[in-house]
């Protein structure tokens, strides 16, 4: 017979926190406490496969599930001198949620079963308090009514509230046991009224119904949201632990509470926690009543009145104090507990990882292995490498709070006030008078660029998670929100509104770019800390390490930002977003638009010493480091002019009429410019800009290895490139540029020649690009756009669909997508190598920078990863865990081996 039944209590278990995936986070925290002997009130665990077979099979059960329960039910009534359904001495027990992966408060609980009509009396002679007993019966129908049967519980609440008002009381505490049984039949009568059914009386049929609640409830909509967000998975479903009821609602000697082993916030090495006497959990949890502190210390920094556990209750106190060190020496982890005090015993009820900020999880992890409680590998793998993120731009102060206007997308993390403003000219002037603005657009585009980078964050109604403003922002550091759907933009009369509100230009509003709100006025900020545990902890990963890391960046500024965050070089620099600077977008134009080779060449001598010094800049700051520098990419018609104004301004520059530019500009224009005239394509049909280009970047290699005496590690990339003879075509102009600084100069630096991988052909065709190309990047955005044949900017209108269906496990723009995009990178890999063995890999899409795609990246050896300067940290610490992971599984090991006495990793 399958095992469905996993029993704990009475200082035996048959389950340790080793079947977590089989008996959820509570279930085996539960098993693993039984089996340390500490005070845990017997129960069972119906493990996940029961909620993955319920929820496939329509709510039916394996028919020997029933009988299992049976005899697990008989026995916690053994351990705890209690039977389930007995009139004299009823056992009561909650039924909870459980999955593998925490998830507090997402699904749902049910206390006090057992109780009906005739073993709440049982319960008032066994305690000897008949006002406890009505009083557990009637928080037992309303739970019960509310998770099992579907009746709000707000409908209780309001019952409640008018007996208390028709009665004169102000507190629950005011009523007695006649009045608590009083409102258990009203609670009855309700449930009868409104769902025209008895309130169930049998314990059984309680029992069943709240099992399948507490399955179900892994589909609420707060689970799958949650789920979502903290990319958990969806087919693991959640074990359902019934365990024998102990109550803290006896009086002033009973008490219930929550702890953690450590502080959640700060990290400091304090017990931490609050307690409610006589009282039950949901009171702690529900913020019906203040709870009080646990210990003296906190008390005196809380300035509280009311008593600490550690006064009220000394004895008691102590002994929960032993059982926190036990327990966190035992799991080698910050913890979170619950307990309940019945009487003066101490009971433990949950003891599961803490929950807790980037702050405390990196002082903890780094504070644990200087303690020797685990390893410097253990410190690193412990902590969430997207968690960092937080540390590195000025975050909304947690004691503050906001009135949100709206909400969108989380797109590039960091919070940042400003004055609306809606147009990049704007925000432009906005700098140089000293203003702080947020550049708030439908979309953006590369000419708003400028705009961007003036901002101190954006703000657009349309766009995804890779949409042009979260890519571009993220490569700047600044927050995004984007794709906030509800914001209506009126550009005309520079109003934006949302929710019946409305927005001017001028209005100051903040952002949060980590959680997608979009706030009224400016919010209390906190400046990020590089120091302390998390330099410590860098340093220990770097150890670790194999994968480089390089940035994605386009400005000095940007270039020192990354270098200051450990990059290893450029992996990208995307030159087009040198162009759009308002001083130069008229050559560009002119170049574009001109009708001769000698006119576009006049134009192309004015952008020439324009790239130079953009290069050289790049290339002073990442001395001695590699340098990607890719040739223009996007589209002639994000350069063309936009309105009258532009357009007059570019006539009387080139001396045409504005007739002839409209015209040159509608010629231009395509239906599906992101698949046009572009990347190699460009260079192909203008050669000439290919050539100023490398001219550029080879002169200003030239000047900085002379200024510094060390040579540019330079790399040139061809975008876009889908066979050889592209790749040869364009490196022939290359070439010709190369023998142009020879003639000059009498000397042309050394550079590498590659391909940035974008089309499934060239990943396809690599075996030949690699006769050409000395180093391949994958460009991750563009290459998971055409191989899914989907927009990036334009996916969030049905992306969401196809994730909350499950059609897609997560958005492949976020994180690689193995089975088809990664599938044609590995492809190209090992193609590429078998022609070229030395050959350069690595990737420069905004997968660069995200955790999972790094752990793939890692896997098929690669050997560096680009991504935006802020998300360096992220890479490296997601590196270090990759290596560790690929050690271990390389030397058969468990993934975290039981530390020594003192951590070894020196």
């Amino acid at each position: 017979m399958t095992k469905w039944v996993y029993t704990f209590g009475g200082g035996r278990a048959e389950g340790d926190s080793a079947l977590k995936e089989i008996l959820g986070s509570k279930g085996a925290g539960l098993a693993e406490m039984s089996a340390l002997g500490l005070p845990v009130p017997p129960g069972f665990t119906i493990s996940t496969e029961i909620c993955r077979h319920f929820l496939a099979t329509e709510s039916a059960f394996p028919p020997e599930l029933e009988q299992q329960v049976a005899s697990a039910l008989e026995g916690i009534g053994k351990v705890a001198g209690h039977r389930f359904g007995d009139t004299e001495h009823p056992l009561l027990v909650s039924v909870r949620s459980g999955a593998a992966a925490s998830m507090p408060g997402m699904m749902d609980t049910v206390l006090n079963l057992g109780l009906n009509d005739e073993t709440v009396e049982g319960l008032a002679r066994v305690s000897g308090d008949r006002r406890f007993a009505f009083d557990s019966y009637r928080r037992f129908i309303q739970m019960y009514g509310d998770v099992v049967l579907g009746l709000d519980h707000s409908v209780f609440e309001e019952k409640l509230e008018d007996y208390k008002l028709e009665r004169g009381f102000t507190l629950d505490s005011d009523l007695d046991a006649g009045d608590w049984h009083a409102v258990c039949d009203l609670f009855k009568a309700l449930v009868a009224d409104e769902l025209e059914i008895p309130f169930p009386q049998a314990p059984q049929e309680q029992l069943w119904g709240a099992i399948s609640a507490v399955i179900r409830s892994w589909n609420n909509p707060r689970a799958k949201a949650y789920r979502r967000i903290n990319n958990l998975p969806e087919g693991g479903g959640t074990a359902v632990t019934v365990q024998a009821m102990v109550f803290g609602n006896l009086g002033e000697t009973s008490a219930t509470g929550v702890a953690f082993t450590r502080h959640p916030s700060t990290g400091e090495n304090i017990l931490w926690g609050e307690y409610l006497p006589n009282a039950q959990g949901e009171d702690v949890v529900s913020g019906m009543r203040t709870p009080q502190d646990l210990t003296e210390v906190a008390r005196r920094e809380t300035g509280s009145e009311l008593p600490s556990m550690e006064a009220a209750m000394p004895a008691v106190f102590a002994e929960f104090r032993a059982v926190c060190a036990a327990l966190e020496k035992h799991h080698r982890d910050v913890l979170d507990l619950e307990f309940t005090i019945e009487r003066g015993r101490l009971w433990m009820l949950q003891a599961r990882p803490a929950k807790r900020t980037i702050h405390a999880a990196l002082k903890t992890a780094v504070d644990m292995a200087h303690e020797g409680l685990i390893t410097r590998a253990e410190a690193v793998a412990r902590i969430d490498p997207r968690t960092l993120e937080q540390l590195l731009h000025p975050t909304i102060d947690p004691e503050s709070s906001g009135d949100i206007f709206a909400r969108g997308l989380p797109a590039s993390p960091g919070a940042a006030s400003g004055t609306v403003v809606f147009t990049s000219e704007e925000a432009e002037i906005a700098r140089t008078q000293g203003r702080k603005v947020i550049l708030v657009r439908v979309e953006t585009s590369p000419e708003d660029v400028h705009g961007m980078h003036a901002a101190r964050g954006i703000l657009t109604t349309r766009g995804g998670m890779t949409s042009h403003a979260a890519v571009v922002a993220r490569g700047m550091g600044k927050p995004c929100v984007s794709g906030a759907g509800t914001i209506r933009v009126d550009f005309h009369a520079g109003t934006m509104s949302a929710g019946g509100r409305t927005i001017q230009r001028g209005d100051m509003i903040t952002i949060d770019g980590g959680t997608g709100q979009v706030l009224l006025g400016a919010v209390p900020l906190r400046e990020p800390e590089l120091s302390g545990a998390f330099a410590e902890l860098m340093e220990w990963a770097e150890t670790f390490r194999t994968l480089k890391i390089r940035t994605n960046v386009d400005t000095p500024s940007d270039a020192r930002a990354a270098r200051g965050f450990g990059a290893e070089g450029i992996g990208l620099c995307r030159t087009e977003h040198m162009f759009f600077d308002a001083r130069r977008i008229v050559a560009v134009r002119e170049m574009i638009l001109a009708e001769t080779h000698a006119a576009r060449a006049e134009a192309l001598a004015k952008l020439l010493p324009m790239q130079r010094s953009d290069f050289a800049s790049l290339f002073e700051i990442m001395s001695g480091l590699p340098v990607t520098i890719r040739l223009l990419d996007p589209p002639l018609h994000e350069f063309l002019p936009k309105g009258e104004a532009e357009i007059a301004e570019l006539a009387a520059v080139m001396g045409i009429s504005p007739a002839k530019i409209r015209a040159s500009t509608h010629a231009l224009s395509e239906a599906n410019p992101m698949l046009g005239h572009r990347g190699v394509r460009l260079a192909i049909s203008f050669p000439e800009i290919v050539e100023m280009q490398a001219r550029a970047i080879l002169e200003a290699a030239l000047d900085v290895a002379d200024e510094t005496g060390t040579p540019v590690d330079l790399e040139i990339m061809v975008p876009l490139i889908a066979g050889k003879p592209e790749l040869d075509l364009v490196n022939s102009h290359i070439r010709a540029a190369e023998a142009l600084v020879r003639k000059i100069h009498g000397r042309a630096p050394a550079y590498q020649l590659g391909t940035m991988i974008e089309l499934p052909r060239a990943a396809l065709a690599a075996g030949e690009l690699a006769k050409s190309a000395t180093f391949f990047s994958f460009g991750t955005n563009d290459l998971t756009q055409t191989t899914f044949g989907i927009s990036r900017d334009d996916a969030a209108t049905y992306l969401n669909t196809y994730l909350a269906k499950g059609i897609l496990p997560h958005d492949p723009f976020a994180s690689i997508d193995r089975e088809g995009v990664g599938e044609l990178i590995r492809i190209a890999c090992e193609r590429g190598r078998a022609t070229r063995p030395d050959l350069k890999l690595g990737v420069c899409g905004e997968h660069g920078g995200d955790p999972a795609s790094i752990h793939f990246f890692a896997e098929i050896n690669l050997d560096y990863v680009s991504c935006s300067p802020f998300r360096v940290p992220v890479a490296r610490l997601a590196a270090a865990q990759a290596a560790l992971q690929n050690r271990d599984r390389a030397n058969s090991a468990s993934p975290l081996p039981t530390p020594p006495t003192a951590p070894p990793d020196r």
